[in-house]
């Protein structure tokens, strides 16, 4: 490939078209370019080839308890997440995500440190690549009846029994999953320091983000594509309007003026 016969709009569309990678060759000629507007480019892309290689390593320090696991003997390994313990109304969804060995996933973190639009975007990716995924989640009624954190406990115990085929071992977020005979190593901030988990927690958290999409269509007074169900002004307002929907869970909600107070720290 002769850069210096390429316009720089040729050059552009090249790089976006190959995710902003050359070969040696082809960036010694375009660092070697005396077009002002090639110039750019080739400054363009050392940033992002900068930006690659911190995100890189970044990737590969949330593989060390995977590696780990791997060196122990280990193949599929199982990132188990949750999400939606702390709102007032709707289910509390997990996720178990089993990545294949060699896998980066640009981008991916704790979902609670990434925007809707990356969270989306991640969603279907991580569904794309992982070798197998699943969701599982505790109803209103068992939150109400069990406790938030058994709840928690169940549905990510459901999600670890639906993969379709079965970890030989599990990371998970802060907890341990009872009821499951598998290997399972609790990590505390785990989203953040495990890929497994983090695929996890973003399937966990779009997954029910949709379910409250859903379930506003259902309820439309309460708002609760806006706030997914956590107790802010307009959602504490709307229940002091109408009352509690099927959707609320009533051992959230017995004293409205406490979970208010205390909301902001869900």
């Amino acid at each position: 490939m002769e850069i210096k016969k390429m316009t720089v709009t040729e050059i552009q569309n090249l790089l976006k078209q190959s995710g902003w990678r050359l070969s040696d060759e082809d960036l010694n000629e375009l660092r070697e370019d005396n077009r002002s507007g090639v110039h750019k480019l080739y400054q363009q892309l050392c940033r992002q080839r900068a930006l690659d290689e911190k995100e890189h390593r970044r990737l590969e320090e949330m593989l060390l308890y995977e590696k780990d696991a791997r060196a122990k003997g280990f193949s599929l390994i199982a990132g188990v997440d949750e999400a939606g313990r702390g709102p007032l109304a709707g289910p509390v969804v997990a996720a178990a995500v089993i990545l294949p060995e060699h896998t980066d996933i640009y981008g991916v973190d704790d979902s609670k440190k990434l925007s809707p639009l990356k969270r989306e975007e991640l969603f279907h990716q991580i569904k794309k690549v992982a070798l197998f995924w699943s969701v599982g989640m505790a109803s209103v009624e068992e939150i109400d009846s069990l406790n938030i954190l058994r709840a928690s406990l169940m549905a990510m115990q459901r999600a670890v029994i639906s993969l379709d085929t079965q970890p030989e071992y599990v990371l998970v977020d802060a907890v341990r999953i009872p009821g499951i005979l598998i290997p399972q190593l609790p990590i505390i901030k785990g989203d953040g320091k495990s890929q497994s988990i983090a695929a996890a927690s973003i399937i966990a958290k779009v997954t029910r983000d949709k379910l409250m999409d859903d379930y506003d269509r259902r309820f439309p007074d309460y708002g609760f594509t806006r706030h997914k169900g956590y107790g802010t002004a307009d959602h504490m307002e709307a229940i002091k309007r109408y009352g509690q929907c099927p959707l609320h869970r009533k051992t959230f909600t017995k004293n409205i003026e406490t979970v208010a107070k205390t909301a902001s720290l869900w």
